[in-house]
């Protein structure tokens, strides 16, 4: 018998060393993240391993596992633990080593494989660790199998038949790079900065640039996980200004951030302008749509209203869907649905055929932007973002509120708007229009200004993104406005960034 976890335990005492300790919030949405040594330990993570490979069993997927880590100084130790429990589960694992998040989703098309087990705390802040997880390619987890694996785990209910195995597969990112690059290299001549952060794109990214015909130019591409200067995320206002001086800096026509686990892409234009990912996903989708008419596209809620109301993709004929965020559920609905591809604001993008396998690859977006402008030569990237209709749009921002109370904070704020719109109440000085429910709440003026309030996935957090198609002062208005009835909530704290 494994001893059942334990929600706390610790440090530097018998009881930590010698039983496993597992914080039920870990279990996210639709991965799962935990504070390594406060709030998981080894045991821990040996446990969630048996639970997985339990679950892979009941879920009757063939128990094979592609398992890698990305590059922070806990992440193998957490890997071996993860191993060593699916093994005992009966899982054989294939471990391609240290690895970006869609390195080991190719692998599992490459190698053959149904199921993954990322060991990534993608662009959270050291002291992170997770797992993203899948068992049917090329979608992961979403909050049902997350819901069970948790059950599994915390309940200790693991089927430990043994019978596992383990294969190291050595040198496998060249396969990875190979697929990328087996293209035709770029006609237009593309300097780029490719920026990642110290984190682990910094050992590829470069590379696969370089082998299509970029001229690039690393920026903070050697591998070091104290992140020396910034957490490797594009959403990050430090990284994209990092980026923009550097375009800036050099003359490059673009520059392109990948996050800690390379799964994810930020753009910054010729002329230093940090343009947020669901605008690049517009330019993306007009781009795309003009090879593919009639095309459809995912997108998520935190994501501009231009998807609805651009002209040009009207004249293409493009069907938009706005879905929940979170790369699982927009993973899935780009399958679902067929759709050509799906954007997130958070820079997680999923290429269908013929252009990827629909999961989420940073580095195949930062290809997509670079065809884009191969396909358009005599424009820069700033051009191609001028052609845009403007708005005003927020970053993301995120008021810091417990993994415990976020998602009710959410629904309170759900009501109260629902309330405000029933009663025909004014939000930022003008009617509700419409409330957009799939996830927290969306609420739009009859002006086309909307925001948005959600609870984070995978911190504790909540998230607020406002845009206005009018005005920036329309703007701000309505972060005011969102900001107010939010501060209803003494459960909500100060925010990371705000405009």
């Amino acid at each position: 018998m494994f001893p059942k976890p334990l929600p706390a335990l610790t440090p530097n005492t018998y009881d930590y060393e010698s039983l496993p300790m597992v914080k039920p919030t870990g279990f996210r949405e639709y991965d799962a993240r935990w504070l390594f040594q406060k709030e998981i330990n080894l045991m821990g993570v040996q446990a969630l391993g048996m639970g997985l490979g339990t679950l892979l069993k009941e879920m009757g997927v063939k128990p094979e596992i592609v398992t890698g880590h990305d590059f922070r100084g806990y992440s193998s130790a957490i890997k071996y633990a993860l191993v060593s429990g699916l093994m005992a589960a009966g899982v054989r694992v294939k471990d391609i080593g240290l690895a970006l998040s869609p390195m080991a989703y190719f692998a599992q098309f490459d190698l053959d494989v149904p199921a993954v087990a990322m060991v990534t705390a993608s662009h959270n802040d050291n002291g992170w660790t997770g797992v993203k997880m899948g068992a049917r390619r090329p979608v992961t987890f979403g909050p049902e199998e997350m819901g069970r694996l948790k059950d599994i785990v915390l309940s200790a209910s693991f089927d430990l038949t043994g019978g596992g195995a383990y294969e190291f597969i050595e040198n496998f990112p060249a396969r990875y790079i190979a697929d990328l690059t087996d293209r035709p290299k770029l006609r237009r001549k593309i300097k780029v900065v490719a920026a990642c952060g110290n984190g682990t794109a910094g050992a590829f990214a470069p590379k696969v640039l370089e082998a299509i015909g970029c001229e690039v130019i690393p920026l903070d591409a050697e591998l070091d996980h104290t992140f020396p200067r910034y957490n490797p995320n594009p959403e990050d206002m430090k990284m994209l200004h990092a980026m923009a001086e550097k375009v800036r800096e050099t003359g490059a026509d673009v520059g392109l951030g990948f996050d800690g686990d390379g799964d994810r892409c930020g753009v910054v234009d010729n002329e230093g302008n940090e343009i947020f990912a669901d605008k690049i996903g517009v330019m993306l989708a007009r781009d795309l749509s003009t090879l593919h008419p009639g095309a459809t596209f995912v997108v998520d809620v935190k994501s501009t209203g231009l998807f609805n109301t651009d002209p040009a993709l009207q004249k293409n004929g493009v069907k938009v869907d706005y879905w929940k965020t979170g790369h699982s559920y927009i993973k899935r609905r780009v399958s679902e649905l067929s759709a050509l591809a799906g954007f997130e604001k958070s820079g997680h993008f999923f290429f269908n055929k013929p252009v990827g396998r629909g999961y989420d690859d940073g580095i195949l977006t930062a290809l997509a932007v670079c065809d884009m402008l191969d396909r358009n030569p005599t424009k820069s990237m700033a051009d191609l973002y001028r052609d845009l209709p403007k708005t005003w749009g927020s970053p993301t921002m995120a008021p810091h509120c417990a993994d415990e109370v976020k998602y009710e904070v959410v629904e309170r704020v759900v009501k109260r708007f629902t309330g405000m719109k029933d009663k025909g109440e004014a939000v930022a000085g003008q009617k509700i229009v419409d409330l957009v429910t799939v996830n927290g709440v969306r609420v739009v003026a009859e002006d086309g200004t909307w925001g948005l309030v959600r609870a984070s996935s995978n911190k504790p957090e909540l998230v607020v993104v406002v845009e206005s198609p009018v005005a920036e002062a329309r703007m701000r208005e309505m972060f005011k406005a969102v900001d107010t009835v939010l501060r209803e909530n003494p459960e909500v704290g100060a925010y990371n960034q705000t405009i």
